[in-house]
């Protein structure tokens, strides 16, 4: 019997084997859509919760974390922008744009302002970004119609401003006022910028010489100009850094970062001037907070109560509002729980504070007391690299 040898297939009669197979299945099977799943939207009355952080090994930007209102229940903070050191976030009045002031670390190492688009799921996606027109921005404030943004810069004492489009593109700044150096010791460090209710003002606070200055607002063409009188002296060495206005903009309260105090003013909403009449500690009595500072300060949705942030002290100051003589009254103190609580915030229905311990790297929630005011921790608590910034968006239908 003649034996016939074997011969194993070749390579190619293999391949072309395994590819008719194959296309055969897929004959076989139903279509499939090939697209990407869309992002989901999230449920009407989620609250957005964004956060700036300085950026580092546990910060790549701005982060995201979804709130529900009701429960207080909290995600976990994830990252919806890069960018370097986007310290403050601050929302477009339209709610479709987020924009955020990156301290040095951009290109020019002066710092930048950044726009971005909010994405049905929170996330962010850059727009354009733009020099300061000055160096070391810290603070962004919108006005009311969305079409200018003022940025505060803390390294050469400047104010300056820039045009917003329609779509969220930012304009080079065509505007700036440098604030003086007074004397070889006070040098300006302009730290923030306020819109006054009626859009027809603007309120800078100058840590560096003690110093509000008031500025009139043009809206029709973004322009701003010094008022007269320009200024109003804060008591000296405090150093002004935050600020907000009353609901009805009748009194502006500031933080003042050296003094540890929260100051009172009157403000003229016709002249644009603005009054002392207050000046009350951050801290608890006979507490010695030298070398300590404070950051920031937020007015209670419902007007009555005011909160401000302690570092060193590591606490949250909470005060009841009169809202007839515009005077605090001392709540009291909580702890954050964490090291150097420079940012924090309340949500819009004033239910839940939200606050950042940027020296121990963490994000804590507490419950606020309808009637008292007063916080309680809820046990919530999430890492986070330097969280600075807080900021809250609710999904709408």
């Amino acid at each position: 019997m003649k034996t016939v040898p074997f011969h194993p297939p070749t390579k190619t009669l293999r391949m072309n084997s395994l590819r008719q197979i194959l296309l055969t299945l897929a004959a076989s099977l139903p279509l499939l859509p090939c697209s990407l799943p869309a992002a989901d939207a999230l449920k009407p009355g989620t609250v957005l919760v964004y956060i700036g952080t300085y950026t580092g090994k546990k910060s790549q930007g701005i982060y995201v974390s979804q709130l529900d209102p009701k429960t207080g229940a909290m995600s976990a903070p994830e990252l919806a922008g890069e960018m370097i050191n986007p310290s403050w976030v601050t929302i477009h009045p339209s709610r479709k744009f987020l924009f955020a002031a990156g301290e040095g670390g951009q290109k020019g190492g002066g710092g930048a302002v950044a726009g971005f688009s909010i994405g049905p799921d929170g996330k962010l996606t850059a727009i354009n970004m733009q020099p300061p027109n000055g160096s070391g921005p810290c603070h962004l404030a919108i006005d009311q119609t969305g079409k200018t943004i003022v940025v505060s810069n803390y390294g050469d004492g400047s104010v300056a401003s820039l045009s917003i489009a329609s779509d969220g593109q930012l304009s080079p700044s065509a505007w700036v006022d440098k604030h003086p150096t007074l004397g070889e010791k006070q040098k300006p460090h302009a730290h923030s910028t306020e819109f006054h209710q009626g859009n027809q003002f603007a309120v800078s606070c100058d840590a560096g010489i003690d110093r509000l200055y008031v500025y009139r607002f043009d809206a029709a063409t973004g322009a701003l100009t010094p008022n007269d009188p320009p200024f109003a002296t804060a008591e000296a060495d405090t150093h002004p850094r935050h600020l907000t206005f009353s609901l009805d903009g009748k009194f502006c309260y500031n933080i003042d970062e050296h003094s540890m105090t929260v100051s009172a003013f009157a403000f003229d909403a016709k002249a644009g001037v603005l009054k002392h009449i207050q000046s009350i500690p951050t801290l608890p009595a006979g507490y010695d907070g030298k070398g300590q500072s404070t950051a920031e300060i937020i007015l209670h949705p419902s007007g009555r109560f005011l909160y401000g942030s302690n570092r060193g002290h590591d606490s949250i100051v909470a005060y009841s509002v009169d809202a007839q003589s515009g005077r605090l009254t001392l709540i009291g103190h909580t702890p954050t729980e964490g090291k150097t609580p420079r940012g924090f915030g309340v949500d819009p229905t004033g239910r839940w504070l939200i606050a950042g311990n940027q020296g121990s790297d963490s994000v804590v929630q507490f419950k606020i007391d309808q009637s008292t005011g007063a916080l309680s921790p809820t046990g919530t608590k999430f890492e986070l690299g330097a969280p600075v910034c807080f900021k809250f968006l609710e999904a709408k239908p």
